[in-house]
């Protein structure tokens, strides 16, 4: 496969208003500006957002202008997408600033900030927060209250009688002016941004007679269709020690595998596709998923922690032997599993240690845990394991 070729169609969803006409430009050989923009209402990004960082890599290495957009503007506002309830707190500028202060660091184990073509680091903060009454009022009678109502999740949320925030409300149409405002070419974005992408190139063409380009690349998902975010708790950080992040991916449902190939390596596409047949074909998973997490592992941390990742997952689970240093938890009441796992660290929410115990990935002692309902004994001492992860719960 060419590398346009590649560029338009692998871990990409759709292209607005065509891939045909992307590819006849891209051919033509037109250099492009684009963007893809990030919220730090959080300090750590995670694997899902390694989509879009190898999408914009891509991008950069055909020799592409690529912006790397921090949304301190946009964060104020609070981005609705995915969420099924209003925010019950809005982060200030400073908060956002200072969230976003790792992020480029962490972004670059992907993409290349120094060097031949850098991908550009812009705060779109520098131009929203400028915006005087008759700019917001000129950027909102390019919409219609329908149009921005008619959103998926604003209906979801009036079916379920959940608020919906005017300054959540008003999002789109911040997130659609960095368009207008950095003058791009395409929009990258999960597509779970498709509605706020869709109304840049609103405005674009309203504000400048310019056709934008939208490019969505799909959402990574766990075995319940949740997407892999801070949001749903279920985060695999880009931070994460190399073993820790072998781990979480060796424990994710079976169902990755050929999505997180696509999606987060360079393994060709015919190998994929070969993989593929195989497990349909009933081909134990294991291999390819300790592929996969090998790969990751590798790109963000390097060939070497990479091999002792997996020398070390062998070691303690496959091998069933225990690290030689486990971090202690000391118990003196908490008698359910839920709570044990939450409180200890070895998951990052309830509806996380739910979610791993029906994919069979909690031990207590050796023994498989298969009931949220599980209680323990706290006079005892016992030793947890949640994938690549221990703990040691003492008796207080």
């Amino acid at each position: 496969m060419d590398k346009i070729k590649e560029l338009l169609t692998r871990g990409v969803d759709k292209i607005y208003p065509s891939s045909e006409e992307l590819e006849k430009i891209l051919r033509a050989g037109k250099k492009l500006t684009l963007y893809q923009g990030f919220d730090p209402t959080g300090k750590e990004l995670h694997i899902g957002h390694m989509v879009g960082f190898r999408k914009l890599r891509q991008w950069q290495e055909l020799g592409h202008h690529v912006i790397f957009l921090i949304g301190d503007g946009t964060g104020q506002a609070g981005d609705p997408s995915g969420k099924k309830t209003s925010r019950g707190k809005f982060l200030t500028r400073d908060e956002l600033r200072a969230n976003a202060v790792d992020y480029v660091k962490q972004a670059s184990r992907i993409v290349r900030f120094e060097g031949e073509n850098p991908v550009e680091i812009k705060f779109n903060s520098d131009w929203l927060n400028k915006l005087e009454l008759i700019d917001i009022l000129e950027i909102a009678e390019h919409f219609t209250l329908q149009q921005l109502s008619e959103r998926d999740l604003f209906q979801e949320r009036i079916r379920d009688n959940q608020p919906i925030n005017l300054r959540e409300f008003l999002y789109p149409l911040l997130q659609g002016y960095d368009s207008v405002a950095m003058n791009v070419d395409l929009e990258l974005g999960g597509t779970d941004q498709l509605f706020n992408m869709l109304c840049g190139r609103t405005l674009l063409r309203a504000m400048k007679s310019k056709d934008k380009f939208v490019m969505t690349t799909p959402l990574l998902e766990d075995s319940e269709g949740r997407k892999i975010g801070k949001t749903e708790g279920n985060v695999i950080a880009l931070t994460d020690k190399p073993t820790n992040l072998y781990g979480k991916i060796m424990a994710l449902g079976d169902e990755i595998i050929v999505k997180g190939l696509e999606y987060l390596t360079d393994v060709p596409t015919d190998e994929i596709t070969e993989i593929e047949k195989a497990l349909a074909k009933g081909e134990h998973p294991v291999t390819h998923k300790k592929r996969l997490a090998f790969e990751v592992v590798r790109q963000l941390h390097g060939e070497s922690e990479a091999k002792k990742a997996a020398l070390e997952f062998e070691r303690t689970i496959q091998n069933k032997e225990s690290p030689t240093n486990i971090e202690v938890y000391s118990n003196s009441k908490e008698t359910n599993i839920l709570q044990v796992l939450y409180l200890s660290g070895l998951t990052s929410s309830i509806s996380e240690g739910k979610r791993l115990i029906k994919q069979k990935g909690i031990f207590v002692d050796d023994v498989l845990i298969e009931s949220p309902d599980y209680e323990f004994d706290i006079t005892s001492n016992h030793i947890v394991r949640v994938g690549r992860k221990f703990r040691n719960i003492i008796k207080a």
